[in-house]
């Protein structure tokens, strides 16, 4: 499989949220560095089958990193890892990020390729990433829950994005940043230096979730980050 390197490596890279693999091809035919499986119908993070993500991890060929979400159970991460995705990402709610032995049993069942998904309108989430880093999750990132207008610049100060990049760094722990984000969010966001940054709808047709991936969008993105990455090269 793919690794996705933590820092120092060129930051941040580009992850688009694809639904089959006609759209994972066609992500990644526009440059995108990581796709990720999920469904749009679902929600912020609603899981595909896992035999469709298997159809797309065998479309994308390790052409890319790849990502998939799971529900938060131990039958469904290891369902997923199965797979061979390269990362698998749960969403972690209030009461699930604080149960440590809960988080543990998690990692463990997809060892050393879980990333927490926290989201924006739980509050500051800087403080859960030790705690993250202990129970063996590989990464961490902030996302929006509701999908119909409020986006992550809305719902997140800037130092408290700052504040949770810093610490994924500081605890090895690989950072993305997402959450109904447009092309135009990147130049200020890019200076949190987080490892990725999580598209859907800002890639769609009409900027729409229920769309399909536009590939001209995602070769924008793509666009808009490269010099980002020449310079922390």
């Amino acid at each position: 499989m793919s690794a996705f390197p933590v820092s120092p490596a060129p930051l941040p890279r580009l992850l688009v949220s694809v639904r089959d693999p006609a759209e994972a091809e066609a992500a990644l035919l526009a440059g995108a560095d990581l796709i990720d499986a999920k469904d749009p119908e679902r929600g912020a993070l609603g899981a595909l089958d896992a035999g469709l993500v298997g159809e797309i991890v065998a479309r994308v060929a390790g052409a890319a990193v790849t990502s998939a979400v799971a529900n938060p159970t131990l039958e469904c991460v290891a369902a997923m890892a199965r797979t061979r995705v390269d990362w698998v990402k749960v969403g972690l709610g209030p009461a699930l990020r604080c149960d440590t032995v809960a988080l543990g049993g998690l990692t463990a069942a997809a060892p050393g390729r879980l990333i927490a998904v926290l989201f924006a309108e739980d509050g500051p989430v800087a403080d859960l990433v030790p705690a993250l880093a202990r129970a063996g999750f590989a990464g961490a990132m902030v996302d929006t829950a509701g999908k119909t207008g409020a986006r992550l610049t809305d719902l997140a100060e800037p130092g408290t994005l700052g504040a949770f990049t810093a610490a994924c760094r500081a605890h090895g722990l690989m950072s993305g940043l997402a959450g109904s984000l447009r092309v135009t969010d990147l130049p200020v966001l890019s200076g949190h230096r987080p490892d990725y940054f999580g598209f859907r709808g800002g890639l769609c047709r009409d900027f729409d979730r229920h769309n399909g991936i536009d590939p001209l969008r995602v070769a924008e993105a793509v666009r808009a980050l490269r010099p980002t990455h020449r310079d922390a090269a």
